[in-house]
């Protein structure tokens, strides 16, 4: 539609109840002519550009709205309620948000230098960028895609009565049915905000964003559990910093109700911001025990709780000009340290001051990130390292504490510092006393900001020990004057010889432990020590590959992927077959080797990172939600047949993969496919008809003539066919979870072309895969003609891309017509190789 205002609706009586609702709607809260209406029905579309939404605010910050509904205040009354999609300079991708914004002459795109305030999004960890879309389709669903069609988000309400949309005045987006009942609701799936009469209901999170201006995930989340409220920090375990715990037994007795055990195991626990207070409520049936109350500010005009980016939850109000505090929930400590970030890691907070531990301490073990900003915390002088445990020690910090003391067990002091030494990931222990042989042992396995404490203020004594890493101490023997003065001019001497014959004999293995040294054309080669600096130590697994993990680093500004080969002995074939196929081979529908390691304990392959990770990550989704979209999809196959084109036909050798399948199928953050994992790869002669090799690849995607272990490249063509079959389908090929006779995919299409219905193996799909049921018919043909049992009848790559471009068609020796039964396929089912053979 070209404009986002109300259409008439689809069913009878909705534009009646549309109009009465509205009428209902007090004079003071009537919306202006000149701005969008705060009711939409269906259907409607709303495009994200400037053509298909006229209503659009620049403000002074660079930040932008695009609003669909606005539910807008009187004059003085605050700022007005806006959805659409938002974005913060330069505005290259966009939110589909529930947001604040001021209402003014809308001649001036900065008439305030205020920017709009985000109350909740659909898409917070998923932007989409210019061109997305927003939906409201006939059967009550509001749905969300970007730009190519994929969809984002929705409300999965399919299905339901809705008839129509309404931003309420409470900035609550609703849909509602034909009797104006709430079928679903915005305030039911909390941000990092609440809003006035929204409440946190027990099992929901408020989570943090990084940032007012960034809403990717930040640190911390609050939560209601059936005995309390709480507040974490995200860690491996979360680590505790708030809790309220709600005292049922006396909120049930000043109630007067007669409420069993039973009753309360039953009950379900919220917390709600109202006006003038943040209550917790106990919900029996249809009844509610208030549990607690905290008070907060009432409100002049607009207010809104938000749970920072610190840690904080902070009540804002608005003062006519712009957001100011007007209290912090969240009383955790009189002057704030025991929030988790207030002085970075291993910061010392004291009265709202930071510093890095200090004492007795031989060496200088700790150092400030930024003396100018001492609240960035602290790093140790040498990281510790699992390697040489044997010399981790435990410092004390005397009249310190930390802001979350879960004890693990009770204990003495020696042996709670003991299991601490013995642990390589504990970085702490804290141990609670009145007496030092039993008191309470607390390991700390990630270390926040620490804090200063009183020990006769808080009541009980406190051992805190960090701890740091120690180098080899040196030798402690005494030394004669004389042997020192004409010693040791010649043992330097010694050393320094030693020391460049050394340096020659390792650089001489190191290059004859390199297996492409003298290669042309090879990729970098960079050292371990280089890699392990790029991913911080492999601390983020992106996935596993078919010989080791996968982890992510960076070099300078480049995201990278690292594979780091799990068995040196077993891998070093498949290590130097990737390398040198992939690193002398350039296209854009393969993974682009960057570079590799190779030394004597490691081998490992540096790749161009992959933001979308492997393709069986998005068609093997239960919830089809979030699913790729035909278009894409299609797009993805084209790129998968382009690439192994090139490996087969435009190569000096013919590349045979060998192991082709969606883990194998890496999307950029355009969803552009490329091929990786070239561990399998065949060199293939030009006058080679085949190779003899032993079965490899992945079980469910071997071509037939693995039996005889005469291989062409008419292997991957095979395989390239599967995949095609669970790109279109939403299912892998064998799948042991589906009734009997359907875990085969190729078995069930086998059945289905013989009575004419192939479409019944996509399944239930979402409606946008639906709707092209003539392109799936096409590219299943396809498909089976690459899944012949005989190799000779399978197609040649480039004939598969002209088939997907258009150029030309599927033959019909691939013997399957789409409107008659078909008795000749020819496809055979996958072969099931010992488990040594195949991954």
């Amino acid at each position: 539609m070209s404009s986002p205002r109300i259409q008439k609706p689809a069913m009878p009586g909705v534009e009646s109840l549309l109009l009465l609702f509205m009428l209902s709607i007090p004079i003071s809260q009537a919306w202006s002519i000149d701005y969008p209406s705060p009711i939409a029905n269906l259907p409607s579309l709303w495009t994200n550009n400037e053509a298909t939404i006229p209503y659009n605010i620049t403000y002074a910050d660079g930040s932008m709205i695009r609003a669909i509904l606005v539910r807008q205040k009187p004059a003085g009354f605050g700022p007005s309620f806006g959805c659409g999609f938002i974005c913060t300079a330069p505005c290259n991708v966009f939110l589909f948000a529930i947001f604040f914004m001021s209402i003014g002459d809308s001649s001036n795109t900065a008439f305030n230098a205020t920017g709009p305030r985000v109350m909740w999004t659909a898409n917070r960890y998923r932007p989409v960028k210019e061109n997305a879309s927003v939906q409201f389709n006939k059967d009550g669903n509001l749905i969300l895609r970007d730009f190519d069609g994929s969809l984002v988000w929705s409300t999965n309400t399919s299905g339901s009565p809705v008839v129509g949309m309404n931003l309420a005045e409470t900035g609550n987006l609703i849909l509602f049915n034909v009797m104006g009942k709430t079928v679903w609701e915005s305030f039911a799936q909390p941000t990092d905000i609440l809003l006035i009469g929204q409440s946190l209901w027990q099992g929901k999170r408020l989570s943090s964003t990084s940032s007012v201006t960034n809403s990717t995930r930040g640190q911390f989340y609050l939560t209601v559990l059936n005995n309390g409220l709480y507040a974490f920090i995200n860690a491996d375990p979360p680590q505790l910093y708030y809790q309220k715990i709600f005292n049922i037994t006396d909120a049930i007795v000043q109630s007067k109700m007669n409420i069993s055990s039973d009753q309360v195991k039953n009950s379900t626990a919220y917390i709600s911001f109202l006006q003038g207070s943040f209550s917790a409520f106990l919900r029996f049936n249809s009844t509610d025990i208030k549990l607690f109350d905290i008070s907060v500010p009432l409100p002049s005009s607009a207010q809104f709780m938000s749970l920072e980016d610190d840690g904080h939850l902070r009540v804002y109000g608005w003062n006519g000009i712009s957001w100011k505090t007007l209290a912090d929930v969240l009383h955790v400590y009189p002057d704030d340290c025991a929030y988790p970030t207030v002085c970075g890691e291993y910061g010392i907070c004291s009265r709202g001051q930071c510093s890095c531990p200090s004492g007795n301490f031989d060496d200088d073990l700790f150092h400030q990130l930024d003396d100018r900003q001492p609240d960035l915390g602290c790093s140790l002088a040498t990281p510790l390292s699992c390697d040489m445990i044997q010399y981790h020690k435990l410092i004390a910090l005397p009249n310190v504490t930390y802001f979350n003391f879960a004890y693990n067990w009770t204990t003495d002091e020696e042996s709670c510092k003991e299991a601490c030494l013995k642990t390589c990931s504990c970085k702490a222990a804290f141990f609670q006393h009145q007496n030092v042989s039993n008191g309470s042992c607390f390991l700390v396995p990630k270390i926040f900001s620490l804090m200063n404490y009183q020990p006769e203020v808080v009541g009980y004594n406190l051992s805190a020990y960090v701890k740091v890493q120690m180098l080899p101490p040196p030798s402690s023997k005494k030394i004669n004057p004389t042997a020192y003065h004409v010693g040791v001019p010649v043992l330097v001497a010694v050393i320094c010889l030693l020391i460049l014959m050394i340096r020659r004999i390792i650089v001489k293995r190191m290059e004859e432990d390199d297996p492409f040294k003298g290669v042309a054309g090879m990729p970098t080669r960079f050292s371990y020590k280089q890699l392990r600096e790029a991913t911080n130590n492999f601390s983020k697994k992106l996935g596993q590959g078919g010989f080791g993990p996968v982890y992510e680093g960076k070099l300078g500004n480049v995201k990278i992927a690292v594979k780091c080969l799990r068995d040196i002995g077993h891998g070093k074939e498949e290590f130097m077959a990737e390398v040198i196929t992939i690193g002398s081979i350039h296209h854009i529908n393969l993974v682009r080797l960057i570079g590799y390691c190779s030394d004597k304990f490691h081998r490992l392959l540096v790749y161009e990172h992959m933001s979308n990770g492997s393709l069986d990550k998005w068609i093997f989704r239960k919830n089809q939600s979030g699913s790729l979209s035909w278009a894409t999809r299609y797009k993805i196959i084209l790129d998968i047949a382009k690439g192994l084109a090139y490996l087969h036909e435009e190569c000096r050798q013919k590349i045979a993969h060998l192991d082709i399948k969606p883990g194998n199928i890496l999307l950029d953050d355009k969803f552009n496919a490329k091929i990786s994992d070239f561990g399998l790869a065949k060199l293939i002669d030009r006058d080679q008809s085949h190779v003899m090799t032993k079965i490899r690849g992945t079980r469910g995607y071997l071509a037939p003539e693995w039996l005889s272990s005469t291989i062409t490249e008419k292997a991957d063509i095979y395989s390239f066919g599967v995949v095609v079959l669970e790109i279109v389908c939403g299912r892998k090929n064998l799948e042991n979870n589906q009734p009997e006779g359907s875990n085969n995919l190729i078995n069930v299409l086998q059945e289905k072309i013989k009575i004419g219905q192939v479409l019944d193996i996509v399944g239930n799909q979402d409606e946008d895969i639906q709707l092209h049921g003539s392109e799936m018919t096409e590219v299943i043909k396809l498909a089976v003609w690459c899944l012949q049992r005989d190799c000779g009848k399978r197609p040649a790559m480039s004939q598969v891309v002209k088939v997907l471009e258009g150029i030309m068609e599927t033959e019909s020796t691939s013997g399957y017509d789409a409107t008659a039964r078909d008795e000749n396929f020819d496809a055979s089912s996958p072969l099931t190789p010992a488990p040594v053979s195949a991954r």
